[in-house]
């Protein structure tokens, strides 16, 4: 016989509730390249008590860690509900990389977390680097992709990706959906795929993106 579920008590959504905050907090702080902050200013930006910060991080190394996980966990959560409808990982990956560039303009506080997490971000268990491993080394068995190496496949998409990015999050006038669908080309195109079908892949209209409470409405 299954479980019935445990009914969260009022104690359980406050404790949520705080514990939002204080990642709310850090994702802002990181986005800004704030790290050295202390964890007073980080309780009075979140809104809640010092003490409290204790019931949930034992440091703050630990809650800025969290934070870039939550930032990633995120994305992710956008990423799949869009390329669920899709069968070819190559196509796959081509519309994970077009996109990323487009949240850019979506979430830039949270594309920012990423950002000051570095190359480093890439080598996480969470987020980018799964995905895109998975997503390069199916379209690798199936012949979509020339063979390469595939932690060499990882740092050179996310190099490409994370300096996308950065120009994107550096230039608010420039086109973040031309600039990401032509950077996915030249990387369908490093990866073996043909110019025509690297064309067709990085260009046309990309689903709509799933509702999610992170996501401003435009």
């Amino acid at each position: 016989m299954t479980a019935e579920p445990a009914t969260r008590t009022r104690t359980d959504r406050r404790r949520e509730r705080t514990r939002n905050a204080l990642l709310a907090a850090a994702r802002k702080f990181l986005s800004e390249g704030r790290s050295a902050v202390s964890i007073q200013e980080i309780t009075d930006a979140a809104d809640v008590g010092f003490g409290s910060f204790y019931n949930h991080f034992d440091s703050k190394d630990q809650l800025f860690d969290e934070a870039v996980r939550s930032a990633l966990q995120i994305y992710s959560e956008l990423r799949d509900g869009v390329v669920a409808r899709f069968d070819d990982p190559a196509e796959i990956f081509a519309v994970s990389f077009r996109l990323t560039g487009r949240l850019q303009r979506r979430i830039p506080e949270m594309v920012r977390v990423v950002l000051n997490s570095g190359m480093g971000v890439m080598l996480r268990d969470e987020g980018l680097a799964p995905r895109a491993r998975r997503d390069i080394q199916a379209a690798q068995d199936l012949g979509r992709f020339e063979p390469m190496d595939p932690n060499l496949a990882i740092m050179a998409a996310g190099g490409a990706l994370l300096g996308l990015l950065q120009l994107l999050d550096a230039d608010p006038d420039a086109d973040a959906e031309a600039l990401s669908d032509e950077m996915a080309y030249r990387m369908l195109r490093m990866f073996g795929v043909s110019k025509r079908t690297a064309q067709r892949l990085s260009t046309g209209t990309l689903p709509e993106l799933p509702e999610h409470p992170e996501l401003p409405t435009l």
